[in-house]
């Protein structure tokens, strides 16, 4: 993708550029500024089927816990910008872990709902999991559990709703007076316990120098306080813990990157479950 796709879209919507481009894998963004009202958004182009369906998704939750949309065509979406200061990211790694985690369980809480008429047509959960048994065969170790787990879960679905996918530290941003929405979400429908397994693996994968995610102790008292908040059963979440880090394991092995966060934080959550198992 070009300057000149972005172009197309600054004249259609009468935009003027606010930034340099950012280019991901999957897209591409330009800060920009609405020339009518001077609204500070963010233009984002894509190709991707996945980024495509969260324009979608964005678009149906209406700014309700996620940005709010202000056009969208196919595969080009314009959002308002986050422009406040704070970083859930930045409070984990400045002692206020517990409060990013309610953040993220409160926009979790705004964002679930059950699909309707209107709803973008979404990927399965359990479709979204089929790397996992496959990876769990070639490189064992705790993939096995893992994937042992999940099959567990889809044997059992509970309270099926829209899913984000990727809720975590880098995709919840404080927009000021809005307060903090969501962003980027990947387009799922399943079990809503699996929107809540992210938040266990972050912020350590945007920056492994933390170590959070992986410390004993913050593990457990997030597992407390995720749990009450969201009100999912301890074990419940320990199970989609596990199996949300199984596969995101898998997907880094296959990408011939390291897993070791993720296998981490599996282990604490398999450890957690064997534990609990004993006490019964």
């Amino acid at each position: 993708m070009g300057k000149c796709m972005f172009q197309t879209w600054l004249r259609h919507w009468a935009l003027i550029p606010d930034g340099n481009p950012v280019m991901t894998r999957t897209s591409a963004l330009l800060p920009v500024t609405t020339i009518k009202e001077g609204r500070k958004a963010m233009l984002k182009l894509t190709d991707d089927e996945i980024e495509r369906t969260g324009g979608e998704l964005m678009v149906w939750w209406n700014g309700s816990g996620a940005a709010q949309v202000i056009a969208h065509d196919h595969g080009a979406t314009l959002l308002v910008r986050a422009t406040g200061a704070d970083s859930l990211s930045a409070m984990s790694r400045t002692g206020e872990d517990a409060q990013a985690c309610r953040i993220l369980c409160n926009t979790a809480r705004q964002l679930h709902r059950p699909a309707n008429a209107s709803t973008p047509v979404l990927t399965p959960l359990r479709h979204w999991f089929r790397h996992l048994a496959p990876a769990a065969k070639i490189y064992g170790g705790v993939m096995t559990r893992c994937a042992e787990i999940a099959n567990e879960l889809f044997s059992s679905p509970q309270d099926e709703v829209v899913l984000h996918g990727d809720l975590h530290h880098g995709n919840v941003l404080d927009f000021g007076p809005a307060g903090w929405l969501a962003i980027d979400p990947k387009g799922l429908l399943g079990e809503r316990g699996f929107d809540y397994a992210n938040i266990f693996t972050n912020p350590d994968l945007a920056d492994p120098r933390v170590a959070i995610a992986t410390d004993p102790n913050i593990f457990k008292q997030r597992v407390q306080l995720v749990s009450e908040i969201a009100g999912i059963e301890r074990q419940r979440l320990l199970m989609w813990i596990a199996a949300w880090c199984g596969l995101s394991s898998a997907w880094f092995l296959e990408d011939g990157e390291n897993a070791a966060i993720t296998l981490r934080v599996a282990e604490l959550a398999i450890a957690e479950l064997d534990e609990e198992s004993r006490q019964l």
